[in-house]
């Protein structure tokens, strides 16, 4: 396999092996002991940390709708979907936190192909659901009344639906071209004979994973916060604070790792004169930017339910009841309080309970 060939399956696929053993081809012997190194401590203790939180997180999301299911709407059911797709995502690295370890895959062929595609697919369904999100709101507080009778649990399921089948659709190279590789050591990669997946996968990690994300974003929320600003709400400020922290910390965890994607890409395409030094640091950034840009799954539930006044409510009494010896007496409320059916009060819902 070509050093272009492996460099781009490895920061595509979370394929730890390809940042130390390439090929080198192209360039002069480089020691990457230090890189190594560096990837068998850090990644390890980094993902060990995301895949504690993000279930302890992202479960008692899931276990919460589950249990007010019958006065689910159209947000739960995306909050919903969002923590399935990042348990999805979460759950797939201690696989790769061993293979950093051990620096060798051991489990076997269908588990190299199988974790890979699961991972893809739990980083395209929580970006989209995040995309889904944040359309929904837009169109609830800037068409509340259009949209009034079309927020329904049958349309969540039907948009959650379209969400699986797309993010398996795109992630399924994943599924078809990772392989076990026997070489010096056993290692699983991305690695397709036809180049043009390896241009695929870096293109729909960007675009799909960055660019349109981030566009939908910012256009959505520049509508979104003067008509916020301009609603007789206490809580507006605290809403427009949170709008911007969710693009704020979007950008800043998964920017970096997509930068680095291109910036890799253009070394192997001799677009950037390659040496020793550049390889090191780029392949260090890749390793450092990558586990960083994963912790963002376990912010999910904090920015998108945690916050809302309802969820916590519920997630407080659910932890009452199951913790023993925690008692929780605010969270005695009724439910119904918080089921308003007028039309009126549906953007307020919306701040209320997602976007606070």
């Amino acid at each position: 396999m070509s050093d272009n060939e492996t460099n781009i399956s490895a920061t595509t696929t979370a394929d730890y092996s390809a940042y130390y053993d390439e090929a080198t081809n192209n360039y002069s012997p480089c020691s990457f002991d230090y890189v190594q190194n560096f990837g068998s401590v850090f990644l390890p203790t980094l993902y060990s940390l995301v895949f504690i939180f993000g279930v302890i997180g992202n479960g008692l999301v899931v276990c919460v709708l589950t249990k007010h299911r019958s006065q689910s709407n159209l947000t739960d059911v995306c909050l919903l979907n969002l923590a399935l797709s990042d348990l999805l995502f979460v759950v797939t690295l201690p696989f790769y936190a061993h293979y950093a370890v051990v620096k060798e895959w051991t489990t076997g062929e269908f588990m190299c192909r199988f974790v890979s595609g699961f991972h893809l697919i739990g980083f395209f369904s929580s970006i989209f659901f995040l995309v889904v999100m944040t359309l929904d709101r837009y169109v609830v507080i800037m068409h509340a009344h259009r949209v009034a009778g079309h927020r329904t649990v049958r349309t969540a399921v039907a948009l959650s639906a379209v969400v699986w089948f797309l993010s398996t659709c795109v992630s399924m190279p994943g599924f078809v071209f990772t392989k076990m590789i026997n070489d010096s050591q056993q290692s699983c990669l991305y690695a397709p004979d036809n180049k043009s997946w390896h241009y695929y996968t870096l293109i729909t990690t960007n675009i799909l994973g960055l660019v349109i994300p981030l566009l939908v974003m910012v256009v959505c929320y520049a509508r979104i916060i003067p008509t916020l600003v301009n609603m007789r709400t206490v809580k507006k400020h605290r809403a427009v604070k949170l709008i911007i922290l969710i693009m704020a910390l979007f950008f800043l965890f998964w920017a970096p790792y997509n930068i680095s994607l291109f910036l890799r890409f253009m070394v192997n395409e001799s677009i950037l004169k390659s040496y020793c030094d550049l390889d090191n640091n780029l392949k260090l950034l890749m390793t450092v930017t990558e586990a960083i840009a994963y912790t963002h799954c376990c912010l999910n539930p904090i920015i998108y339910a945690f916050v809302g006044q309802r969820f916590m409510k519920r997630a407080l009494q659910l932890l009452g009841k199951c913790v023993p010896g925690m008692h929780f007496h605010s969270t005695r409320e009724s439910d119904s309080s918080f089921r308003k059916s007028s039309v009126m009060s549906r953007s307020s819902d919306v701040t209320s309970t997602y976007i606070m």
